[in-house]
């Protein structure tokens, strides 16, 4: 590695008093700039594309967070329930670090096809900051409805520290929910009553997965159907045999992931979901 010295230049100041002319020399007390040049393998270089870049990192730091957090270790968070394939582990957030870097992979995914739109990155901070609020509120919701924050996180590595904005690259939102009175798959148009219940038995409720992202770096590596496989294990250990998931019509590589995961579309005779979306399940 190799450092590179930039003095500033002087600074004039020219002033006129009748027929004189008075130069003074200003010059800043501001340190020159140093250039770093990193000379190290492509290599390491690799290693440290498959990470979230979130810019201009001070200005997106809700109050608490700390972006320069080391990814603990495995053990020392207590998780029994995941799913280690290839380089990655699959498992439920637990750090609110996570949280916000689960939220900015979402702001990311849902801004990627208007990248060139004015504004963009303030558009992006805005919405990962409100589903970083969001993801909290969902994750202490009331007894029985649960949504889980899953992320895909990258495996420890001998010397190698990473933070955890640079572990995570992957995430999707599992949550338990019960059907409503006469629904029997969610969304579906049932005769409304005047005084509607919840049948809150444990046979009354269902999984859905919502907000599936994988940061654009480390996609094709089977990290979205690792963490599909992972979600339906974890519904499935809370006593949920069905699970959903809403995908766009349009979105042909999506609806092959999910196929390829072991989802079918539902034949649904009456739904209220939106006519741009089927609504698959988990058959296998």
């Amino acid at each position: 590695m190799s450092t590179i010295t930039i003095h500033r230049t002087e600074l004039l100041r020219i002033t006129h008093n009748r027929s004189r002319i008075y130069r003074q020399r200003y010059r800043r007390t501001i340190p020159p700039w140093r250039m770093i040049i990193n000379s190290r393998s492509s290599d390491t270089t690799k290693k440290d594309e498959l990470s979230v870049k979130i810019p201009q990192v001070d200005q997106l730091r809700p109050e608490g967070l700390r972006f320069d957090r080391l990814q603990p270790p495995e053990p020392d968070l207590f998780q029994q329930d995941r799913l280690e394939f290839g380089k990655f582990v699959a498992r439920e957030a637990i750090l609110d670090e996570e949280y916000w870097t689960a939220a900015w992979l979402r702001a990311e995914s849902h801004w990627e096809d208007r990248a060139n739109e004015r504004y963009v990155d303030n558009f992006k901070r805005k919405f990962a900051e409100q589903e970083f609020n969001a993801i909290k509120r969902r994750c202490k919701g009331p007894q029985g409805q649960k949504c889980s924050c899953i992320v895909a996180v990258k495996k420890e590595e001998k010397q190698i520290k990473r933070s955890v904005i640079k572990s995570v690259v992957g995430t999707l939102d599992l949550n338990i929910r019960f059907f409503l009175q006469g629904e029997t798959f969610p969304g579906e148009k049932v005769k409304s009553q005047l005084f509607c219940t919840i049948n809150r038995e444990g046979s009354n409720r269902y999984g859905y997965i919502a907000n599936l992202c994988v940061a654009k770096s480390a996609r094709r590596q089977g990290i979205a159907c690792n963490m599909l496989h992972f979600a339906v294990e974890s519904a499935r250990l809370s006593g949920v045999e069905q699970v959903y998931v809403h995908v766009h019509r349009n979105n042909l590589v999506a609806q092959e992931l999910y196929q390829k995961t072991g989802f079918e579309v539902v034949e649904m005779g009456q739904s209220e979901s939106s006519d741009d979306t089927y609504l698959l399940q988990y058959t296998r």
